[in-house]
């Protein structure tokens, strides 16, 4: 690699130039010489603290919440309230933004009586849906039917408040 392309620290264009020269203005800045671009014709390098370049690529990574599924396992024979609990749970899950993935397990013969499960997968996604948006309908898998439910983006929130301030705002010029 004879000559390369400098950039130096604060972004500007050095130019092309012999790496030897590249080598000696990073250690005079004491900095150092990273390659940005190996496959461009000149390489591309950049003069930099390799350290500080680290960390903040570390801080970036800190920043990005990773999207986790939480699982809820149902049977189609749940009680109400073991259903308010259930739904309780996928509740904190939502407000913390994960995704919810509901379970629905058919044991014996109630694998006949798909439409109670399917009854059952769109009571709560109505009790929900203030909370959650579906984003894997419910489909059968085996013995199992799935259902995934996904926190309602703030997109979505300020578009549902605007309609419910517009429709108050409608009810009180009527009365």
């Amino acid at each position: 690699m004879p000559e390369v392309r400098v950039i130096s620290f604060d972004g500007q264009q050095l130019g092309i130039m012999p790496t030897t020269k590249a080598l000696e203005i990073a250690k005079n800045e004491g900095l150092d010489l990273i390659e940005v671009s190996p496959n461009a014709t000149p390489p591309v390098v950049k003069v930099l603290d390799w350290g500080k370049f680290r960390y903040e690529q570390q801080k970036q990574k800190t920043k990005q919440k990773t999207v986790e599924v939480k699982g809820i396992r149902l049977g189609i024979k749940i009680g109400e309230h073991d259903l308010v609990t259930k739904l309780k749970l996928a509740e904190k899950f939502l407000g913390k933004k994960d995704k919810v993935k509901f379970q629905l397990r058919f044991k014996g013969r109630e694998i006949v009586h798909k439409e109670l499960g399917i009854d059952l997968l769109n009571k709560i996604i109505e009790r929900m849906s203030e909370f959650a948006e579906v984003e894997q309908p419910p489909e059968s898998a085996g013995r199992d039917m799935i259902m995934v439910l996904a926190p309602i983006s703030n997109k979505k929130k300020s578009d549902n408040n605007k309609v419910t301030k517009e429709e108050n705002n409608a009810e009180n010029q009527n009365s």
